[in-house]
């Protein structure tokens, strides 16, 4: 035999030892893809030991105080027992009627409030696309700069504008011969509140739809200018459609923001008596965990608001994945 051939027999064959090498390297890789996820949540376990701490923990120990209660061991000087109530203390905010009332102006502020909020924050954003506007990069600061007071302070500074006796524009207006509206009475107080919400809050809607914006292609407005298309119509048939995913996205932030509602009315309560304890559900909470020192009913309250919150969520969602399939 030649040295030629020689050289080719003693070569590994293709269909052979080639092929069996190939799934002892796949093996190698998959035996050690085991201590690659280990390694990977070593370093996710800070994040997720702040996780449990700060979310998963409370929430579980707010569903246990939620089926419990206290009751009276028949001695005076005894304090009370805590037992499981199982549904009880759900049963009995689903009896209160203060708890429907403040969920039925938690609808109507949420009602006026998120369209609102929607409507002016796509219209600011709309604004800012224009190509020939001025001054683009104050203007975006100062809508956005709202944003960074917080509610607090906000509430604050428009609850000395609202009464009347000390708000410079109540002056300025009965200087005028103009009597304007006391808006921390009556049902004037949901505008009061709507109004404050609104200016802390359209500024960072507009800047996440703005940037939405940012990412439609030039070459379609382009296209559209050519076909004779102005800018109202540009912005209805091609900036408007394609801003849909971030208005929802934006629009389900206001939703959980209008469920969440508790640092404006509580600050402008102690303006008026038209905002009491039980206004808005969270500050029925509140009421309820630290003036009635009821914490399990508190606790089942905070429950139902938040399930009322996933399930809004949810259905937020549902509604941009049907729309998203559809502009598909």
């Amino acid at each position: 035999m030649s040295s030629a051939l020689r050289e080719r027999a003693a070569a590994p064959h293709v269909g052979g030892a080639g092929r069996t090498a190939r799934p002892a390297t796949g093996g190698a890789r998959r035996r050690r893809m085991p201590r690659h996820a280990g390694f990977a949540y070593l370093l996710l376990a800070p994040a997720l030991i702040l996780f449990s701490i700060a979310f998963l923990i409370p929430i579980g120990y707010s569903i246990g105080l939620s089926f419990m209660g206290s009751r009276s061991t028949g001695s005076a000087f005894a304090p009370p027992e805590t037992v499981f109530v199982q549904l009880d203390n759900y049963s009995g905010v689903l009896a209160d009627p203060t708890f429907w009332s403040s969920l039925g102006r938690l609808g109507v502020f949420a009602i006026v409030m998120v369209p609102l909020m929607m409507g002016t924050a796509i219209l600011l954003a709309l604004l800012l696309d224009l190509p020939r506007v001025r001054a683009r990069a104050f203007s975006r600061t100062a809508i956005f700069l709202p944003y960074a007071v917080p509610s607090v302070i906000a509430a604050l500074m428009w609850g000395f504008l609202y009464v009347p006796q000390i708000s410079p524009v109540y002056q300025f207006a009965s200087g005028l011969g103009i009597e304007l509206p006391a808006l921390l009475t009556g049902t004037f107080v949901q505008v009061a509140i709507v109004n404050v919400v609104l200016w802390g809050g359209i500024g960072f809607n507009t800047i996440i739809i703005y940037t939405a914006l940012q990412s439609l292609p030039k070459e379609q407005i382009d296209a559209a200018r050519i076909d004779g298309c102005d800018e109202l119509r540009i912005a209805r048939y091609v900036k408007l459609p394609h801003v849909v995913p971030a208005t929802l996205l934006t629009g389900l932030f206001s939703v959980i923001g209008a469920l969440q509602i508790y640092s404006e009315p509580q600050m402008l309560s102690t303006l008026t008596t038209s905002i009491d304890s039980t206004f808005f559900p969270l500050m029925r909470v509140y009421r309820d965990a630290f003036a009635h020192d009821d914490l399990n009913a508190a606790s089942a309250a905070s429950i139902l608001l938040a399930l009322a919150t996933v399930l809004l969520s949810l259905l937020v969602l549902g509604l941009r994945t049907v729309l998203a399939r559809r502009t598909r």
